[in-house]
């Protein structure tokens, strides 16, 4: 397995874009929410890349896919997140939508490749030869 591989797939790489995105916004928010929704927007969004780079570098079907379910998660947690900027009207209906738009994507990367994973479990599974 490549140990940077996992910098090459989709799921990273667009997790890496909505991280650029919201960093942008999350500057402009008044200075009582520098330690409370900045610090989790942003942390939320970082943690998608963490945890699909530790998942990858597990190479164990169990522990990758249980990173890749805790990225999923944290996709979540952004677009909440994303969501409490609008309601506060911190970030406009086109950078939620935006926002929203580039999670969903990302969600369904991951959930690809856990498909993946599941897939490849299974046929190494079935391939073995009958004890």
């Amino acid at each position: 397995m490549n140990y940077k591989g996992f910098k090459e797939l989709e799921c990273n790489i667009q997790a890496k874009l909505l991280r650029a995105f919201i960093s942008e916004p999350a500057k402009k928010f008044p200075p009582l929410e520098r330690y409370l929704l900045v610090a989790q927007i942003i942390d939320s969004s970082r943690s998608i890349t963490r945890n699909i780079a530790e998942g990858f570098g597990r190479f164990t079907y169990t522990d990758t896919r249980n990173f890749f379910i805790i990225a999923r998660g944290s996709v979540t947690e952004t677009t909440d997140h994303l969501s409490t900027a609008y309601d506060e009207r911190y970030i406009t209906e086109e950078e939620l939508r935006t926002g929203e738009g580039k999670c969903e994507l990302i969600f369904k990367l991951i959930n690809g490749y856990i498909s993946y994973l599941d897939k490849s479990k299974n046929k190494t599974v079935s391939d073995k030869p009958d004890s």
